[in-house]
């Protein structure tokens, strides 16, 4: 009764039962100097799919945080009404209360807990005061059942793949009574397989008379399963599209997105490949916790100077923990192997002695291993390499100054300034901080882990045009990505990875889909240096 009671509303005019569950009126919202979201209206159908599009910053979070009472009632202007009525959220948990449920990019669950303590967190179910445990493992299997997921509701979450504590999060979402469920870019972490089995849940959802609101920068999903679509840009609706009716295709999608029309988002480039300057042989790295398992196999490849080389694989497959083991062995144990730059043999035993050595990693999570989220902009730049901005071992404010100014404008990081803090950007541009912080420490080698995940199109071609910039000016670069088409797009030659091994070497005219799919998921080895 308690949790009703923080929602606060206003009816509207009575009369017949409207198709519409949500109407967002002249939403507007003002950060210090900043106007994030500027008179942006939507309005949502009951029962549908409603994706919002938009580049990193448009606005598109801060709107479903208005949504989802995360940004409360009187800290902006306009409307919500949902279900026919006004709402004034106070907070998150009377949005839920409402039937509201947000799920974010960034999963709320607690990886030590069961997928049971998980799913009734801060709502278990109570016999007499004393939770019910009985009852609370009853009803999970019965959720996780809807969900399409068998796993012993005693497993925690810390043992589940990301694909499996996404249907986690939807099981504890449908626990709450849901009736508009918002996913915040759910498929970012997930291969082809568990993305396409997510979209088919949030069809099978709809059919059960749940609406859902989808925030994506995968295009083709958008194209897939939405029903309507809204486009924002600069805090602004731009336009909302009925598929069924107006159809919608990548190239409409884009143009609203980014005011323009991309017609190559991958930029023309003429290779200069030099000699093989950087070459590993016979790598072998076993797991850090089960000795017996070994997640790169005896693996050699080569990169040339001018060189963007890509890999290939499923997720799980190890081109993170080849990356990883190479860069100062940052990940597993390592067993055997070799590596050399430029025909000498190097060691790479620690993070400093691969940065020393001329390599640098771009990791896939940039918020957990990429940046330091208590840092400003300029402080970030300059960490990987304090000692180039350093006078008598005290570090030079001034030169670092000069150094993260001289990156936001040759990287065109969208920053009032460098001493803002980087948990104020979107995505996209902290990726570009990443980015700006391997690249100061000016290596021969870069190694880029998945770069583009969960940043809009138009970053991503601006970072396409970076990588081809770097390599243009003889560096070597290796791409990890499980987008197929960015594979193909960007890279010279292509190595694949399964369970370990590498298991073909591809240049870019045999490369094709269909090719990389198979050697992604055979363990037959077909390569040539």
């Amino acid at each position: 009764m308690a949790a009703k009671e923080t929602v606060a509303v206003e009816p509207i005019a009575a009369g017949a039962a409207s198709p519409v569950i949500l109407e967002m009126r002249s939403i507007t919202k003002e950060f210090p100097g900043v106007k994030a979201l500027d008179n942006v209206s939507m309005t949502v159908k009951a029962g549908e799919i409603h994706s919002i599009c938009g580049e990193n910053g448009a606005g598109k979070s801060t709107l479903m945080k208005v949504l989802s009472g995360v940004y409360p009632y009187g800290t902006y202007q306009g409307d919500i009404v949902f279900q026919g009525q006004v709402m004034k959220f106070r907070d998150i948990r009377s949005s839920e209360a409402a039937g509201i449920v947000i799920i974010h990019q960034e999963l709320a669950l607690i990886p030590e807990l069961s997928i049971t303590e998980n799913i009734f967190i801060g709502n278990e179910p109570r016999r007499f005061g004393v939770i019910d445990w009985v009852e609370a493992k009853r009803r999970a299997i019965e959720l996780l059942a809807r969900v399409g997921l068998t796993d012993d509701t005693d497993s925690q979450i810390k043992n589940l793949g990301v694909g499996k504590q996404q249907l986690v999060e939807i099981a504890k979402a449908l626990n709450k009574n849901v009736k508009l469920l918002i996913l915040d870019e759910p498929t970012a972490a997930l291969n082809e397989a568990d993305s396409q089995h997510l979209l088919d849940l949030i069809k099978g959802l709809q059919g059960r008379g749940i609406a859902s609101i989808m925030i994506s920068h995968k295009l083709n999903e958008i194209e897939q399963i939405s029903d309507s679509i809204t486009i924002i840009r600069d805090g602004k609706t731009i336009e909302s599209i009925d598929v069924k009716k107006d159809g919608a295709n990548e190239d409409r999608i884009i143009r609203g997105m980014v005011g323009r029309v991309l017609e190559n988002r991958f930029p023309d480039r003429s290779p200069d490949i030099g000699e093989v300057f950087f070459e590993v042989k016979n790598w072998n790295v076993q797991h850090p916790l089960t000795s017996e398992r070994m997640v790169v196999k005896n693996s050699s490849f080569q990169v040339r100077r001018g060189e963007v080389v890509g890999f290939a694989g499923l997720m799980g497959a190890g081109r993170t923990e080849l990356a990883m083991s190479l860069f100062g062995r940052s990940y597993g144990t390592f067993v055997s192997g070799q590596v050399f730059k430029d025909g000498k043999e190097i060691k790479l035993r620690n993070v400093s002695e691969a940065i020393d050595q001329g390599l640098a990693y771009v990791s896939e999570d940039r918020k957990a291993l990429g940046l330091n989220l208590l840092d400003d902009i300029s402080d970030s730049i300059v960490s990987a390499k304090l000692s180039k901005i350093a006078k008598f071992n005290v570090i030079d404010k001034v030169e670092e100054h000069r150094v993260a100014e001289s990156y936001r404008k040759s990287l065109r990081i969208k920053t009032p300034s460098v001493d803002e803090g980087v948990t104020k950007l979107s995505g996209g541009n902290q990726q570009k901080v990443v980015l700006a912080k391997w690249m100061f420490t000016d290596p021969d080698l870069l190694i880029l882990d998945e770069p583009t995940r969960g940043i809009d199109v138009g970053a991503k071609t601006e970072l396409y045009g970076i990588i081809r910039d770097l390599a243009a000016s003889g560096k070597g670069i290796i791409l990890i990505s499980s987008e197929l088409p960015e594979l193909l797009g960007v890279s010279d030659r292509i190595y694949t990875i399964f369970e370990g091994a590498i298991t073909n070497n591809l240049t870019a005219e045999e490369a094709d889909p269909e090719t990389l799919l198979r050697s992604m998921t055979s363990a037959k080895k077909k390569v040539n240096s």
